[in-house]
């Protein structure tokens, strides 16, 4: 009789715990506030390196570094997330190291990669002035070997959120930079450059749009709810 009594507490603990981690889940909208943010950045970054070659211009600076610019509003929008969340669920804490992690690997990215092109422009220049008049030769543009390393990184943490949280939208657009990824091997640095700003929008900037209609229904549900 008591085993029985015993069992059936621990069985009773078990559905405990569930319907508290199911509540936890349920509980937390993210605002996609971040998710559009940065999708809309990365688009623009992209856009603008594009029109820069299309029309022969240059800015005074890389235009992405931008991202690096961006982390300060990244980190307000995430404080602030934290203290709207009313229960903190286990895989929270896993996502948030993991967007963490991804924002270092970037910055360490765009610092290599420029460091390394700043070495490579003299031996890059002499190499253009050569292949001219050439038809046997290309012009040689670093930002063709870099950008299927980004778009590997941007479709790493997309794709883990996308599959933790069951939001599909960011789960395909996770795939979506893997498959431009491997596009983007053989394509001119023009086209790398469309499929980065076609990824950023749809891994980012349209499942944050998206997150943050969920979110302000599931607000006014709430609202509704305390009337």
């Amino acid at each position: 009789m008591e085993q029985q009594e015993k069992a059936l507490t621990e069985k009773e603990s078990l559905e405990l715990i569930t319907r508290m981690i199911n509540k936890a889940k349920d509980s937390y909208h993210d605002t996609g506030i971040s998710a559009i943010m940065w999708g809309a950045l990365i688009a623009f970054c992209s856009l603008e390196k594009l029109a820069e070659l299309q029309f022969g211009y240059h800015l005074p600076f890389d235009i992405y570094l931008l991202t690096i610019v961006a982390v300060i509003p990244q980190v307000i929008f995430s404080i602030r997330e934290k203290k709207e969340r009313k229960v903190k669920s286990y895989d929270d804490s896993y996502m948030d190291y993991i967007w963490m992690g991804f924002g270092i690997c970037i910055f360490l990215m765009i610092l290599i990669t420029n460091n390394i092109q700043g070495n490579l422009n003299p031996a890059i220049k002499q190499y253009n002035e050569l292949a001219q008049g050439r038809a046997d030769w290309t012009d040689f543009k670093f930002g063709e070997f870099v950008m299927p390393l980004f778009l590997l990184l941007y479709g790493l943490p997309t794709f883990i959120t996308g599959a933790a949280c069951k939001f599909k939208p960011m789960l395909w657009g996770g795939i979506f930079c893997w498959v431009c990824c491997v596009v983007t091997v053989y394509t001119n640095i023009k086209i790398d450059l469309l499929l980065t700003a076609a990824s950023a929008i749809m891994a980012w900037l349209i499942p944050g749009l998206l997150m943050e209609k969920e979110y302000r229904s599931y607000k006014k549900e709430q609202a509704a709810q305390h009337v």
